[in-house]
């Protein structure tokens, strides 16, 4: 064989997105410090402003026990009590942190956004914006599920196992806590299709990929349904029908964008 045959191959390029320029390590923790630093003073007047409001937030996330209460005609109001002095202190501060964390939402994703977007290709750059704008929609999304359609249907089947001798009493430290998880669960389960297309976007997989993988997909749906929930029956269902049906919904959108991609430019 001689040394024309013997085909020696390239190296790749080191990868270098537009307008990148070499930062060393310290440079870089410099860079994430003044982002993280950035980013907890614009949260620290929304968790203000959540503190104002606090006691309309806490009226918001008991406001679901109420149909389920009154439906199961059980006694007295549906209140929450607290035992120990400083539950009601510390469910207001975790209340009106959640609420000041999603209120400034946009200016930490926008940190975040100014921190990775150097590193990014002009194609990844261009999926970055919608994807963020499509994830606090699908998050919102599968918080007003939960909250409209799942919750007070589930308190329903929940509080249903009261009786004369077994009389529900909700406490504070465990409610919020439990409410809190079943509505990020639910925001989270709704994230399904964006970050399905994102995949597909960025060419880590196609349409035909994520078909062929779909009948696992609702073995672990079903194992995810039972992780994320209390375990009865309806809100089992009302998870794991969401996320068998927001996968098929990202596998539309990754074929679409399968197709958008074979087509010649010009």
């Amino acid at each position: 064989m001689t040394s024309e045959q013997i085909q020696v191959p390239e190296p790749q390029p080191r990868r270098v997105a537009e307008g990148d320029q070499e930062m060393t390590f310290f440079e870089h923790l410099g860079e994430l410090r003044s982002r993280l630093l950035r980013a907890i003073v614009g949260l620290i007047p929304a968790v203000a402003v959540g503190w104002v409001f606090k006691k309309e937030i806490k009226d918001f996330l008991v406001a679901p026990l109420q149909p389920a209460w009154e439906k199961l005609n059980l006694p007295g109001e549906a209140v929450l009590r607290f035992a120990g002095p400083a539950d009601a202190f510390m469910m207001y501060m975790k209340n009106s942190l959640i609420a000041g964390v999603l209120l400034a939402s946009p200016w930490i994703f926008w940190q975040l956004w100014m921190f990775i977007a150097p590193g990014l290709y002009k194609k990844e750059k261009a999926l970055a914006i919608p994807f963020i704008i499509a994830s606090t929609v699908c998050f919102a999304g599968g918080a007003v599920f939960g909250y409209k359609l799942v919750f007070p249907e589930a308190f329903t089947v929940l509080l249903g196992f009261s009786d004369e001798t077994l009389v529900a009493t909700l406490f504070v430290k465990d409610y919020m806590p439990f409410f809190r998880r079943m509505l990020l669960a639910f925001g989270i389960v709704f994230e399904v299709p964006v970050i399905v297309t994102f995949l597909a976007g960025a060419g880590i997989v196609t349409w035909k990929q994520l078909l062929k993988f779909s009948r696992w997909w609702i073995v672990c749906a079903a194992f995810i349904s039972m992780l994320l929930t209390p375990q009865d029956v309806y809100t089992m269902v009302m998870m794991l029908v969401p996320l068998v049906l927001l996968y098929f919904v990202g596998v539309g959108c990754a074929y679409v964008i399968g197709v958008f991609q074979k087509k010649p430019s010009g």
